[in-house]
Order: C-alpha cells, then sequence, then structure tokens
C-alpha cells in the first residue's frame, strides 16, 4: 500500500474566507499595528470570557512578557512540566529565573499537582501549567497549592485553545493570572506565526502591552511628563524596557477568520480521535491517554503509547518505515530536563521518570480538520501492520 498524499502529524486548514480576510487587509491602510489587532484581541476575550488580550508575535514571547510583567527575576523559581517544547522551561531562563521540573502524570501526561508540591520551596514565584496535547491540568487542584504558597500561575494553553476545564473555556483565567495561546500552523487554528495572551487583571494588561512595543506609551493620560507643550502627535513616552513582539495585521486577519471556525475544528479534531481510540482499543500494543471528566478537550494531538517491548520494531524502525508511506509523525516531547542544555545546568536522566517513560512509548498520530476519515483508517491500519 502507498499513499499519493503526504501526512503529517499536524497540519493548517486554510479556506477560500482565510485567504480573502487576509488579501483585504493587504490592500488595507494598515498592515502592522493597526485596527485588526485589537478587533482580533476582542474576538479572543469574547470567546474565552476573559476581560483583556494582548496578541504578540508568537507564544513563546507571550511566555516570556507573562513572566516579566509578574517581576519574575533571578533567584526567582518558576515550576513547570518537563513534557512540552522548550519554549515553556526557556522563557523562564530569559528572564534570569530558574527552572524547576515537576513530573508528569501517568494517565493524561500533564503536570502531577502532587509533584509540584514537592518542587516548591521559599524562592519559589510561579507555576507553569502545561495543557499537554489539548486537554486542561487539573487547575483547580493547581490553583488551591498557587493559593496556599503565594504564587502566580501563567497556564501554558498553546495546545488548547478552545478547550473546556469544569465548563470555563481555557483562557478564561478563572483558576489563572494569565494563558497564553500559540497560533502556529500545526496548532487547532493559525495565525502563521503568533501568539497571545488573556488576562482578567488590567494592571497586568497595561504593563503586557508596554512589553510588547518596547515600553512605549502613547496614551496622553500616562504621560510623566505634564508640559502640554512638549506633547504634540509624535508624542510618545518609554517606560520600562520593553520589546518588538507584536503581531501585524495581516496574521490578525487570518486569527480572526480562523476563530470563526474554531468549534467546527473541534468538533473534527474530537471525532477523529475518537475512531483512533476505537480502532485501537483492546490491542495490547496500544494505549491512549485518559481525558478526564472535567475536560472538554480541542485536541491538538493524538498522543499513542505504543509498547516497544511488545511488538517487532524499535521507534525509529517505525518511524523509517512510516515515512515510506509518506507519513511523517512526531513524538511529543524529548523531556526538556534531557536536552544537553538542561543537563548542563543540572538536570539528568532519571529526574523525572513518568515523562522520561511517557517519551519512550508515545508518536503523535496525524490530526487536522483536512484529514479524511478514510485517511483516518489508512492510517490506522498501515500501524497495526508495522507494528
Amino acid at each position: 500500500m502507498n499513499f499519493n498524499k503526504n501526512y503529517t502529524y499536524g497540519k493548517q486548514s486554510i479556506s477560500i474566507r482565510d485567504i480573502w480576510a487576509v488579501i483585504k487587509t493587504l490592500r488595507s491602510p494598515w498592515l502592522t499595528q493597526g485596527p485588526k489587532i485589537k478587533e482580533f484581541e476582542k474576538a479572543i476575550c469574547d470567546y474565552t470570557g476573559a476581560k483583556y488580550c494582548v496578541a504578540l508575535s508568537n507564544a513563546t514571547v507571550a511566555l516570556h512578557v507573562s513572566l516579566l510583567a509578574l517581576n519574575i527575576k533571578i533567584d526567582s523559581e518558576v515550576i513547570t512540566s518537563p513534557n512540552t517544547f522548550v519554549a515553556s522551561a526557556n522563557a523562564i531562563l530569559y528572564v534570569g529565573g530558574t527552572v524547576k521540573f515537576a513530573d508528569i502524570e501517568k494517565d493524561t501526561a500533564n503536570i502531577d499537582p502532587e509533584e509540584i508540591k514537592k518542587q516548591i520551596t521559599k524562592n519559589t514565584k510561579a507555576i507553569i501549567p502545561v495543557h499537554f496535547a489539548g486537554q486542561s491540568c487539573d487547575m483547580e487542584k493547581i490553583y488551591g497549592i498557587a493559593k496556599q504558597h503565594n504564587l502566580f500561575i501563567i497556564e501554558d494553553a498553546a495546545h488548547a485553545i478552545g478547550s473546556l476545564y469544569k465548563n470555563h473555556k481555557v483562557g478564561s483565567c478563572k483558576f489563572c493570572d494569565m494563558t497564553i495561546f500559540s497560533f502556529h500552523p500545526v496548532k487547532t487554528i493559525t495565525t502563521a506565526e503568533g501568539g497571545a495572551i488573556t488576562t482578567n487583571n488590567k494592571n497586568l494588561y497595561e504593563k503586557l502591552l508596554l512589553l510588547r512595543t518596547h515600553g512605549i506609551t502613547k496614551n496622553s493620560e500616562k504621560f510623566q511628563d505634564k508640559s502640554i507643550e512638549n506633547h504634540g502627535p509624535w508624542y510618545y513616552e518609554q517606560h520600562l524596557l520593553g520589546y518588538n513582539f507584536r503581531l501585524s495585521d495581516i496574521h490578525a486577519a487570518l486569527g480572526i477568520s480562523q476563530l470563526k471556525r474554531l468549534d467546527k475544528f473541534k468538533e473534527k479534531r474530537k471525532k477523529i480521535v475518537g475512531i483512533y481510540k476505537q480502532e485501537f482499543s483492546g490491542d495490547p500494543r496500544f494505549e491512549f491517554l485518559e481525558e478526564k471528566e472535567f475536560s472538554d478537550a480541542a485536541f491538538h494531538l493524538c498522543p499513542l503509547l505504543i509498547n516497544f517491548e511488545k511488538i517487532k520494531i524499535t521507534k525509529k524502525e517505525l518511524f523509517a518505515k512510516l515515512q515510506e508511506y509518506n507519513i511523517n509523525l512526531q513524538v511529543h516531547y524529548i523531556p526538556v530536563h534531557t536536552q544537553p542544555y538542561y543537563k548542563n545546568i543540572g538536570f539528568k536522566i532519571g529526574d523525572y521518570p513518568v515523562a522520561e517513560k511517557f517519551y519512550d512509548q508515545e508518536i503523535s498520530l496525524p490530526l487536522y480538520p483536512d484529514l479524511s476519515y478514510k485517511d483516518v483508517k489508512k492510517i490506522i491500519k498501515i500501524i497495526k501492520d508495522l507494528c
């Protein structure tokens, strides 16, 4: 059997309306710093229920400025998951903080609240729970731990726009200070590159706006120089050391259009995950993560756990064989603490055994809205035959 198509673990779905939305913006007076940014931010607030939103150039900078807004500094410890992309931990280092990892739950691959407790010290300032594959962490439990120890929470929801936790939209910030989203092409909706932060805290929101654009404000009500004669239409003030982390109107226009289809994307993804689970169930070679009763996930990933000790090929051999059928998968994730950089700063293999075992078994199955159900069945058959 061979495929004419190429399959990956994730892929954007672009419609004619998406394309036209971008074209209209390209033909408008504003390519950046224009009205589409606020329109996109309002659309995210309307969808999530959060009071404020700041759109940014990507999710990594969203994590970065979130930590800056909370004044996380040198010697401040921040706890996150080892089962994530390196950006979740790298952002802590960008601001001079110290990374602490807490191992994951075996059944969800999300950060384990009990392991968070073990990592808290007098220097701990914040927690970054990562909603792996789209399923929310148990935020009410983590929120309780944070409040007990006076810690901030930044939800890393790069995988989880459209997901619900206990009937609350991820991004509503009911159980956190801020939530960050990613709009990379493999995510549930895309702006090509882009990210966003939601919050219900006005002070944080205003600080995030400054950090996004060089620390500069053009809001006359915020000016420190009160000499009216200095305040022509050109006037602005820099109030802190910020960055150029802006999103363009072109990206925002695509995001506005994509957001209108988010619920349909979620529905299709859930159906595909349901087929995978049904077809692989009852086979001792394969296993899936559990979706908790508090969760209604907009799945970004569909992780399949394979017991490689029970099958006839290794993970490396399986990937090579799948590529012969134009099926190019990925593994999520290489545990961050096993990366050479992190080993050089003191972490070692064996520190977080649940995350390491998960990595040994996990492959991410193709999951995106343009995947047909016929394609899904073919992919399942090939994997079963190869294993």
